[in-house]
């Protein structure tokens, strides 16, 4: 990201680059601004490679903590605070940030950190809004930055250094930490430029949390491109309305969410004038295809594109731009063809290409794959293999096939992960969470398709012991005490046993099969 961090004002000094409920802020001051946090973090003490931990929601602050973080030679680890304490201090502890940055809203969490041993109380602490923790003083806050100008420290940093941790659901129940460097972003954002031709004329939705790889997009291909980032507020998600509102007030000329948000948008019939909107692009789990025909009848000014990629390959690996309204609405759209610099392989048991029309294993390989998981050689040898024609390639647990074009089509997940409101999920990490609860004797997660705004249904059974009469209510609640909202099941089902098939294993396609039968 060289480019970016030698110079974001560009020349554009009193243009607007960042903006969020009626906050403006210059590329002169986004320029200023990061220059001295990054100055203050070395002042901190934070050296090459040290990782700081964002504990904050979205804002315009929060993105110039980013890039101050990136000037001072180290790796934002950006945080859900939304989620339990103890899914956030497997996080932080893994992560062994050398400073945390919060805001008055966050600092029981962090507070709550410290007590559980996720969060070192020695490591030190810097305020977004001026705030202080309730023992002390914050390292550094607002009152610092905003200051006169500063010279950052000597940037040291390599393309294959690591520019942030995003942490994404564990199986085991662990939260992993999937490295992206400087080289990854890059690789895309420079083909994202020239593939949709941003401008410094655009005005650009960031709509994904901090924490969802998509977000990364938005911020370095704005930037980049000297145009106008709108952060929109998490509040509005489930205000369709007012998404649609803000689409029009700010003249967005692209747009880009997961496509549980469009199909929310599409139910309460907020999609409609948008003048000024050229491109539209979603990612993160299928667009059903009737929500897509809906948006291209009312938008045939807009270009629209599907995005695919899992947060190992950085943002995305393959796209499709679709022509026109599709005709046959029952028919999925492709995921297409690679980005510049990566790799689409479908492929058999044996590592073997697929035919045309076959279905097989998706793999990845390119410029965009993470080197890996953080602290975690094991899980990145399982997940990232040497293949002796293709070289290195990410196995992405995704069934595809490939047609005689050469385009790809996305079938459906070979194992438990699912996706759901755009949140890559693992399944086993809810088991395990469930499995915890003293009172639950055995359990499974499935993932139902819903066809609605979350895509995919976190369905649950299970059955309790010692006499227990655990109703769903009480066990959602104390489910929600280690989960985030997004990952609780939707639908239940309590089971005096939980079926199993000839192999004495819990029967989880028969259960699928019930939730869908019960709907």
């Amino acid at each position: 990201m060289s480019r970016l961090l030698q110079d974001l004002a560009a020349g554009r000094d009193d243009a607007v680059a960042l903006a969020m409920d009626g906050e403006r802020l210059t590329y002169g001051e986004l320029e200023r601004r990061s220059n001295r946090v990054a100055a203050l973090l070395a002042d901190a003490g934070c050296r090459r490679g040290d990782r700081v931990a964002l504990l904050v929601p979205k804002s315009p602050a929060a993105v110039v903590t980013m890039l101050g973080t990136l000037k001072a030679d180290c790796a934002y680890v950006p945080v859900d605070v939304a989620s339990p304490a103890p899914r956030v201090a497997r996080i932080v502890r893994s992560a062994e940030p050398a400073l945390a940055v919060g805001e008055r809203n966050s600092w029981p969490l962090v507070h709550a950190l410290q007590r559980e041993g996720g969060l070192d109380p020695a490591v030190p602490l810097a305020s977004l809004d001026g705030s202080a923790p309730e023992d002390g003083e914050a390292v550094f806050g607002p009152a610092a930055w905003e200051g006169g100008d500063a010279e950052p420290p000597p940037r040291r940093n390599g393309a294959d250094d690591p520019a942030h941790i995003l942490f994404t659901s564990g199986s085991t129940g662990e939260p992993k930490g999937v490295i992206i460097t400087h080289r990854n972003v890059t690789t895309f954002v420079d083909w994202a430029h020239d593939y949709f031709g941003l401008e410094a004329s655009d005005r650009i939705s960031g709509h994904p949390p901090l924490h969802f790889d998509l977000s990364t997009f938005d911020i370095y291909g704005s930037l980049t491109a000297g145009a106008e980032l709108h952060l929109v507020p998490a509040r509005l998600n489930l205000l369709a309305n007012e998404l649609a509102g803000l689409i029009r007030r700010e003249r967005l000329t692209q747009w880009f969410s997961v496509p549980s948000t469009m199909a929310f948008m599409t139910k309460f019939g907020a999609v409609g004038d948008f003048p000024d909107l050229r491109r539209v692009l979603w990612c993160g789990e299928v667009l059903p295809t009737p929500v897509l025909a809906d948006w291209m009848r009312r938008l045939p000014h807009a270009r629209f594109t599907n995005l695919y990629g899992p947060t190992e390959a950085t943002i995305a690996s393959s796209y499709y731009t679709v022509p026109e309204a599709p005709a046959d609405e029952t028919v999925p759209v492709p995921i297409g063809e690679a980005c510049g610099g990566e790799t689409l392989h479908v492929l058999d048991e044996g590592l073997e290409p697929m035919a045309a029309g076959e279905r097989g294993d998706l793999y990845i390989g390119g410029a965009g794959l993470s080197p890996g998981y953080w602290r975690d050689e094991e899980r990145t040898r399982a997940a990232f293999l040497e293949h002796r024609a293709a070289g290195r390639i990410y196995r992405t647990g995704d069934l595809a096939w490939a047609d005689e074009s050469g385009l790809v089509h996305f079938v459906g997940r070979a194992d438990t992960q699912i996706k759901s409101r755009g949140y890559r999920i693992e399944l086993g990490e809810i088991e395990a969470a469930l499995n915890a609860l003293e009172d639950v004797r055995e359990c499974a997660v499935v993932g139902v398709a819903s066809g609605g705004f979350e895509a995919t249904a976190i369905c649950c059974a299970y059955a309790t012991g010692n006499g227990a009469s655990l109703e769903p209510p009480a066990v959602r609640a104390e489910l929600a005490k280690a989960l985030p909202a997004y990952m609780l099941p939707s639908r239940w089902l309590r089971l005096d046993a939980l079926p199993k098939n000839v192999n004495g294993k819990i029967d989880r396609s028969g259960l699928a099969e019930q939730f869908r039968a019960s709907t």
